[in-house]
């Protein structure tokens, strides 16, 4: 069994923030507080996995109330160091279980979350508790990438993902239970600068689209729209990645 906490310490927590960089650049989060502030619809919002806040702060200087459930202690730390809990409530728990009340017009779950549970009955409970938290037609929002099996060369277990100065990204696959391991390399970007280098590894469980309809159906849900990017793009086969808007059909026990 893994511990989260260990994956998501201090030193995770101290290094995720990349202000106006990668996942925190304006290009990207822009247009992911355009997609959620309309879904809202003038309601609440509750986030899963809130991290260090990365998307909720924004989403509520756009005007949309948002509270959130983060498992890792040190990541709500850093999150309280921008905002208080007045203005963005937590609650630390597992997001396939813990609760921060119901009746919300929006739940999401962004940067492929998701697949840090590591089963499918966590993923399957997870759809479930974000169904006890929306109100009648509520939204559910999943940003996913999608495997990319088809690069894997037969009779090898890993691909390189990204190759660039200063990082390697290398993901291994275990294709009989899901999971895949992400390793990341950091290193100077010069050979002058030594030749150590520093590896971390977080691990995932892979989702396939049909997969995660499946998933939402069996919690009460239906799909209502899926696009490539949060700029709404077509998803194609090639899509590398989806943005997934789940509407609440049934409550849970219905």
């Amino acid at each position: 069994m893994i511990n989260q906490q260990h994956l998501w310490d201090d030193e995770a927590a101290k290094h995720y923030d990349t202000p106006g960089e990668g996942m925190f650049a304006p290009e990207v989060l822009a247009p992911t507080v355009e997609v959620l502030s309309e879904l809202a619809a003038g309601g609440p919002a509750v986030e899963f996995a809130i991290g260090t806040g990365r998307v909720a702060i924004p989403l509520l200087e756009a005007g949309v109330p948002v509270s959130g459930i983060e498992l890792s202690h040190a990541m709500i730390a850093r999150l309280r160091e921008k905002v208080g809990e007045d203005r963005i409530p937590v609650v630390q728990g597992d997001m396939s279980e813990a609760s921060i009340g119901g009746n919300f017009t929006l739940a999401f779950l962004v940067f492929n979350t998701i697949a840090n549970l590591l089963t499918q009955d966590e993923q399957v409970r997870c759809f479930q508790n974000a169904a006890r938290h929306l109100g009648s037609g509520g939204r559910f929002v999943i940003e996913l990438w999608v495997p990319q099996l088809r690069s894997l060369p037969p009779g090898h277990g890993g691909t390189v993902e990204v190759s660039e100065p200063g990082y390697l990204l290398v993901d291994t696959y275990d294709v009989l239970r899901q999971h895949v391991v992400s390793h990341h390399v950091r290193f100077g970007p010069d050979i002058s600068e030594g030749r150590e280098a520093r590896i971390g590894r977080t691990p995932h469980r892979y989702i396939w689209p049909s997969e995660l309809d499946l998933m939402a159906r069996l919690a009460g849900f239906e799909l209502e729209s899926r696009w490539a990017n949060w700029d709404r793009r077509e998803f194609t086969a090639d899509s590398r990645s989806h943005v997934s808007v789940y509407r609440l059909t049934a409550f849970p026990g219905s």
